[in-house]
């Protein structure tokens, strides 16, 4: 098992930190840093910015939002990204939701299972140099009776195989990761209730003729270094609350539905009812510490190694770790802390 670093958004007034950060995560020999767009900064300006200033740590987006650019654009960007990086680069997509979806950027979120499809078709086919054609329900390339031409990427990226990860939650969206991608980029993931989404996953890679050999499984996993894991979790609650409460509709919160499905509905539901009621006090209470702990890498060194261990005995294969309200001090102690329990747990 690889670790890596989940960066988030940027632009809220930590970007020298979190440079400092990626920096300390390539010296420490993580394997890849990844960057968050939602509706604010976009990821590939800022992977640019970290691989000019990085050597050897591969990054990532997580992700690029499938409604904000053509497929066409986001193979562009992915070969443009790969040669400037010398090979570091890796594509993580995903659909993000029906408000983002179609309140910034203007695109119907329907039927994203088979958007998603022809999306990741048409970048591959794109990156492989390809003349560009494609006919699909969603896609047309070059646009029927007009005066379109099908083109060739003319960028060489620096690898034949740029690797595509998809984010997804639901079980179908799992099924199709496992199908058609390289990896799965994972969110609230336990150990301990991660079965379901992994065998998911299995029955795509089944159905593409596929093992589960070779296939990434990157969970975003917050940590927090401290004697007292309890005070770590105080720390999540923000994160937790606000995906769990505020990040999608009340009919429609993906994050809400996977906590129902690890068997905190009743708590989940608490936490969106107090959010969306704008009880943010009560809704961070009512994010129950045993999803914090169940989805985090908490407390001192010699517990987060045996999280660690449990990370590696479900099948993770890349831990990613975010630092969560932490100074850069802080943060930085724990990217050390978790290099040091991953030796200590034997799994790297």
């Amino acid at each position: 098992m690889r670790l890596g670093l989940n960066l988030g958004y940027w632009g809220a007034g930590n970007d020298a930190e979190n440079l400092d950060l990626a920096k300390e995560a390539d010296r420490l020999g993580y394997s890849v840093v990844w960057a968050a767009e939602a509706y604010g900064s976009d990821a590939p300006t800022v992977l640019s910015w970290i691989a000019a200033q990085t050597e050897r740590i591969d990054v990532g987006s997580a992700v690029f939002q499938i409604p904000a650019r053509t497929p066409a654009m986001a193979a562009m960007t992915a070969a443009t990204l790969d040669t400037l990086s010398d090979g570091r680069f890796r594509m993580g997509l995903g659909v993000s939701g029906p408000q983002v979806s179609e309140g910034w950027h203007g695109v119907r979120f329907d039927k994203p299972l088979g958007r998603t499809r022809e999306y990741v078709e048409i970048v591959r086919k794109a990156l492989a140099r390809e003349r560009l054609k494609y006919e699909g329900r969603h896609y047309t390339l070059p646009l029927p009776d007009g005066p379109g031409k099908a083109l060739t990427l003319t960028v060489h990226p620096a690898r034949e195989h740029i690797p595509i990860y998809l984010a997804s939650i639901g079980p179908k969206n799992l099924e199709l990761t496992g199908e058609i991608a390289d990896g799965w980029l994972g969110v609230f993931f336990s150990p301990e209730h991660s079965a379901e989404s992994l065998e998911s996953i299995r029955v795509g890679r089944e159905r593409a003729g596929k093992t589960m050999a070779g296939f990434d499984v990157v969970p975003t996993v917050p940590l927090v270094v401290g004697e007292d894991w309890q005070a770590c979790a105080d720390k999540v609650r923000p994160y937790a609350s606000l995906y769990l409460g505020g990040m999608g509709s009340k009919q429609k919160n993906f994050y809400k539905d996977l906590a129902t499905r690890m068997g905190f509905g009743e708590q989940a539901q608490e936490v969106q009812d107090k959010f969306l009621a704008k009880d943010y006090e009560g809704a961070l209470a009512a994010v129950p510490l045993e999803f914090i702990d169940a989805t985090s890498l908490l407390g001192p060194k010699e517990r987060i190694t045996e999280r660690i261990k449990a990370f590696a005995q479900a099948g993770v294969t890349t831990l990613t770790v975010s630092a969560m309200l932490q100074d850069l001090d802080e943060a930085t102690l724990s990217l050390r802390v978790a290099v040091e329990a991953l030796e200590a747990a034997g799994v790297g």
